[in-house]
């Protein structure tokens, strides 16, 4: 039994490890405001959420769509789809009650306890049924239509009165009937379990048959040590039978807890479509195009880390990059460079996973690899500069990344000087662009920022920060021409002029 709600051909895997860049990656796009916006505080749903953004990493349109389709169920029906996930969290608690401990050492203890454990999923079985029956008309995504048409197949009437009657038998009412082999020493070999005949005999050829073919003792009541071989002795009959229900247990509680993972991926795109709405922030399906093309644009882009972290409204950004593998972007200090770079990484991130994006419309091809690669704070321990730091950590992404990635630069190599900043970024850009890996690029290097531009590549888009001329930002982006200066006698201005009185002010122009 499959849920196949995350992959059409296979299960979501929650014990598959995290990309080796997945924490850098998390840390430059504050992913963690994200995952903690879809957990709501459930640890559970937090670890699902990490492990199901990241799991689009290599992703293609196909399950892409196919994950949309369903996200789009579960929007149109959200107190079902929370429903079904509640009833899987009934299992989890059914197995802290039937968890028996010591005795699961036992035959005894494993058949007790599995069948105890087998009645509450069947209770379960029937909940998940009943769902399926009611609501199997109003799913349309191939992913559910094929989940709920499973589970009226597998779990028939017919399937529910088979397992009670197995369960009724098993708790061996009228005894266990064993049979055995006389080995070596005369110790008893080959226990095998026997089903009583059904009604047994009738009362007339009870009292006129002969005898049973069989000796009969009875053990006394304080015989501890014959109590104690009798269990062993029944321990060996239903051995097999203990360890084949377990397993059959075994099985069912795995499907349960498959599908909690893939139900709470879900549930926790709705806790953050909940918040979204809240804030009354458009989102929308993305329209995603394969990793060998090239195609980006978008309306009203907003980075949703920020939304989910601010109170006032922000501001979107609407951007046409079709064709581009490369865009750089430039402009005044504080002007929302940053935050539009981040945009672009969360959005692709929630592309890929099969999620919505905050934007009115979105456009892009799929990438197999997301990287970042950050200004980052000096090294705490002293051993290396930021410059090496940032030399390192490029060296390290060079070892993983593959054509079709996205490299998303935010201020890279500041950390040395004008001109040998400008070069290595350069060298970089390039480099990487032979490679047909799509590049993003946040920069105060004038030198770097257009020079690229001087070469009037047919697939590259070079954004500015919009600065209106009494030093207003309004955080929107516009194409435009790298310029020399990032007006940072703005900041100056904010800083001082506006907290000491003008006549303490002197401005040396250099």
């Amino acid at each position: 039994m499959k849920a196949l709600l995350m992959y059409p051909e296979r299960d979501f895997d929650l014990k598959e490890d995290l990309p080796r860049h997945a924490s850098s990656v998390t840390q430059d796009l504050e992913l963690d405001t994200l995952v903690n916006a879809m957990a709501g505080g459930d640890d559970f749903l937090l670890e699902v959420a990490r492990k199901g953004i990241f799991s689009g990493q290599r992703a293609d349109v196909a399950t892409v769509l196919y994950r949309q389709a369903i996200l789009r169920d579960c929007l149109k029906s959200p107190a079902v789809v929370r429903g079904l996930y509640d009833i899987t969290l009934e299992m989890i608690e059914g197995r802290k009650k039937n968890y028996l401990g010591f005795f699961m050492h036992y035959p005894a203890g494993i058949l007790s306890g599995s069948i105890g454990m087998l009645q509450m999923l069947v209770g379960l079985l029937k909940k998940l049924r009943a769902v399926a029956d009611e609501q199997a008309g109003r799913f349309e995504s191939p992913g559910f239509t094929t989940m709920l048409a499973m589970l009226q197949k597998e779990f028939s009437d017919e399937y529910f009165l088979t397992i009670q009657d197995h369960l009724k038998a098993l708790k061996f009412n009228g005894g266990v009937l064993l049979s055995a082999a006389l080995g070596p020493g005369n110790e008893g070999v080959d226990h095998v379990l026997r089903q009583e005949n059904e009604g047994g005999a009738s009362w007339l050829t009870r009292l006129l048959g002969k005898g049973p073919p069989a000796y009969t003792f009875r053990i006394a009541d304080r015989d501890q040590a014959g109590a104690k071989a009798l269990s062993e002795l029944q321990d060996r009959g239903i051995n097999l039978v203990a360890n084949a229900l377990a397993q059959s247990t075994d099985h069912i509680v795995s499907f349960f807890d498959m599908l909690r993972a893939e139900l709470g991926f879900y549930v926790g795109c709705l806790n953050l479509h909940d918040r979204f709405a809240s804030r009354d922030v458009p989102v929308c399906f993305p329209v995603p195009a394969p990793a060998s093309t090239r195609c980006h644009r978008f309306s009203a882009l907003r980075d949703a880390c920020l939304v989910l972290s601010m109170e006032q409204a922000v501001t979107g950004n609407t951007v046409d990059a079709q064709g581009k593998n490369l865009v750089v972007i430039t402009g005044a200090n504080t002007g929302g460079k940053s935050t539009f770079l981040r945009s672009i990484g969360v959005a692709q991130m929630m592309m890929q996973c099969g999620m919505f994006v905050v934007a009115e419309s979105f456009e892009a091809n799929l990438c197999s690899g997301l990287f970042t690669h950050y200004k980052r704070e000096e090294d705490a321990t002293m051993r290396s500069g930021k410059f090496d730091e940032e030399i390192d950590r490029l060296s390290g992404l060079a070892d993983v990344l593959t054509p079709d990635s996205m490299v998303l630069f935010n201020e890279s190599f500041a950390s040395t000087n004008e001109r040998e900043g400008s070069e290595i970024a350069r060298e970089t850009t390039c480099a990487l662009l032979e490679r047909r890996i799509k590049v993003f690029f946040v920069t105060h290097q004038y030198e770097f920022a257009h020079g690229m531009f001087e070469r009037n590549m047919q697939d590259a888009l070079f954004l500015r920060a919009e600065r209106q001329e009494d030093g207003t930002r309004t955080f929107r982006l516009n194409e435009g021409e790298p310029l020399a200066t990032s007006y940072g006698e703005d900041l100056y201005r904010d800083v001082f002029e506006r907290n000491a009185p003008q006549a303490e002010i002197g401005v040396v122009e250099t």
